[in-house]
Order: structure tokens, then sequence, then C-alpha cells
């Protein structure tokens, strides 16, 4: 045979198989199953006896690609059992890379919202009942508020946990896990020079009550957090929240790509492949001199601690053990100024 017809044989094969690849990979995926405002996906052996001993656990995830360390850690917290994942966009791609690109556990289903009533759902609730572990996804946070809070599903979340089972989320996924959090509820996204230049602009939707963590219920969670400098917002959410009368509220941050890994005793240790990366403690030593609408936030002395690798974080007192770092804010005419506040060796 001529090579020309050889080779004319072969990109046609080719061809063939990339098209046949690029069908696949454009086609949804099944959903198991329909209910009144949800869509559910599963993967593995529902059925399945959990292997291990279910432990209490918080994973909080800053956005970004998972550490798949953290999630390691996630899977023996769940007994290598069964997890639900929760979200009100995108479909499998938590649960196809958690079962099948990290492993190590039972089953995944997935439920995406559309809908508050999805949240009175008694498929749901039972799935989340059942569940060995629950992952929230990253989306739009404010979605999570309106279709759950106040609902079944938020009393359900609670009941997971007093139950000594564990709990993650990135992104949005963790910015609802705190006592209070930013609800992004005017469809923005606040951004530190905004935050700062009026803390008691309208897009400042702080939301409570909403789910009941361990040793979170004196924190205010943010996420993707050195890479969208979110430092400057977390302390002025940090301040109003003060000034409101919430005299213990800390700020609890995590960078991109990171995770802060929280057991049943409070203590929480950082998992992150990216060099220098942390969570960030934010701790306020005195009132804002100015909270004020339409002008800029006036604070001084505000602690900002870094929990590495090599560093443990104890919520239940806000002891850090060898902080990666520890710095001063201070907020003044609308700008964030930080400096270091000495070397970073011991305790907090």
């Amino acid at each position: 045979m001529p090579a020309t017809h050889v080779f004319v044989r072969a990109l046609a094969a080719w061809l063939l198989s990339a098209t046949a690849l690029v069908a696949c990979a454009a086609t949804p995926p099944r959903a198991t199953a329909t209910g009144n405002g949800y869509v559910e996906y599963d993967i593995g052996n529902a059925s399945a006896p959990t292997p291990g001993q279910v432990q209490p656990g918080l994973m909080l995830v800053g956005g970004g690609d998972w550490p798949y360390d953290a999630v390691r850690w996630m899977n023996e917290r769940m007994g290598h059992g069964h997890l639900v994942i929760l979200r009100a966009s995108g479909d499998v791609e938590a649960q196809e890379e958690w079962y099948r690109d990290v492993g190590g556990i039972a089953s995944a289903r997935t439920f995406v919202f559309s809908d508050r009533s999805a949240a009175s759902d008694p498929v749901v609730l039972d799935a989340i009942r059942k569940a060995d572990g629950v992952f929230i996804a990253g989306g739009d946070q404010a979605n999570y508020v309106r279709f759950w809070k106040g609902t079944p599903v938020a009393e359900a979340l609670d009941a997971h946990v007093r139950a000594g089972k564990p709990i993650g989320g990135t992104s949005a996924g963790l910015a609802i896990l705190g006592a209070w959090g930013y609800g992004a509820m005017d469809g923005g996204s606040m951004v530190s020079e905004d935050a700062l230049r009026d803390p008691l602009n309208p897009g400042m939707t702080l939301v409570d009550d909403f789910l009941h963590m361990p040793f979170l219920e004196h924190v205010i969670t943010d996420t993707h957090f050195s890479k969208r400098e979110r430092l400057g917002r977390l302390v002025a959410f940090v301040a109003d929240l003060r000034a409101r009368g919430v005299n213990d509220i800390v700020g609890l941050g995590v960078d991109e790509g990171a995770a802060l890994c929280v057991d049943g005793d409070g203590i929480g240790r950082l998992f992150t492949p990216i060099p220098g990366d942390a969570a960030w403690l934010v701790v306020p030593s005195a009132p804002a001199s100015r909270l004020e609408a339409g002008k800029p936030l006036e604070i001084s002395g505000v602690d900002v601690t870094g929990v590495g690798v090599d560093s443990r974080i104890d919520l239940r007192t806000l002891q850090v053990t060898a902080p990666a770092f520890r710095r001063t804010a201070d907020a003044h005419d609308g700008k964030l100024q930080v400096r270091d506040a000495g070397p970073a060796t011991g305790d907090r």
C-alpha cells in the first residue's frame, strides 16, 4: 500500500478517535434522579458498609484546587465511607475528582440545588442523615443562604456535626460555615478597597444564625485570601461585627489551594502544596475608632497571625503554635497598612 494511503488512513482514524473523545466530553453527565428543586448524581457503592470509624472534623478549603492530603484527612475522618456533596451550580466534577482521582471512599452522592423547595425534600434530608461526611462545594454563597437558611437542610447539617461526623466546604462552601458569613446577597463580591473606604456600604451583607459549626461559634471565614487580597475586607467585617456587639468575633481567612483541617478537639493544621500559603487569623486589639457609613474605616492594632504547615491553631483558645508570621494591620483613610509584628516564633 502506498505510504500516502497509509498516512491518510492513520489520519482518518485519529480524527475519528478525536471526534469521539470530544463528543464524550461534551455529553452531559446522566443524573441518577431529579427531584423538586434538585438534581442528584451518584458514584460508587452506596450500600457498602463504612469501613472505618467516623470522627468529627472540619475541612476548611480556601478555594481553587484541593490539597489532596486534606481530602485524604477528610476520608479518614469519615471512615472511608459515604460522602454527600451539596452545591447550587455545576454537576459531578467534585464527586468525580474525589472518588476517582483521590479515591478512598465507598461512594459519593451530589445534590445540585436550584430552588429552596429542595431543602425540605425527604430524599435530600435522608441522604444527609445517612452520610458519613458532607462537603459543600464552591459557587455563589448567596444561593446557599437563599436555599438553605432556616430550612430542614440547615438543621440536618447541624445535626450531622452534632453526631460527631465531619463536614467540609470550599470557597462559597467555606464562606457559610462560620457563625457569621459574608453572604454576597447583593449579587456582587466585596473587594477590600470598597470595604475599607466605606465599611457600612450596602454590599457588606453579613449573615448569621445559619449553620452552627463546632469551634467556629466566634468566627467569620473568608476564602481565596491572598490571591484576591481579602485581608482588608476581613478586617472591615470583623470591625463591623464588633461594633454591633459581637465582642468575641474573629476572622479566619484561608488561602486558595490550602485547607485548614480541624480535629474533634478543635486543633487545626494546614495542608497546602504551595510554599508560603497559610490560614490567616485576624483579631482586633481594640474597637474601630471610626465606623460610619460613607466614611473610611479607622482601626489600629489588628493582630494578624499566619497558620502555616508547621503551625497548629487551637480554635478553642485562638492560640497558634509556631506561627508562620505575625503582623499588625491598621486601616487609615481607606488604606490598609500591614507591618511585621516581630519574629514568627513561639505562640500567638
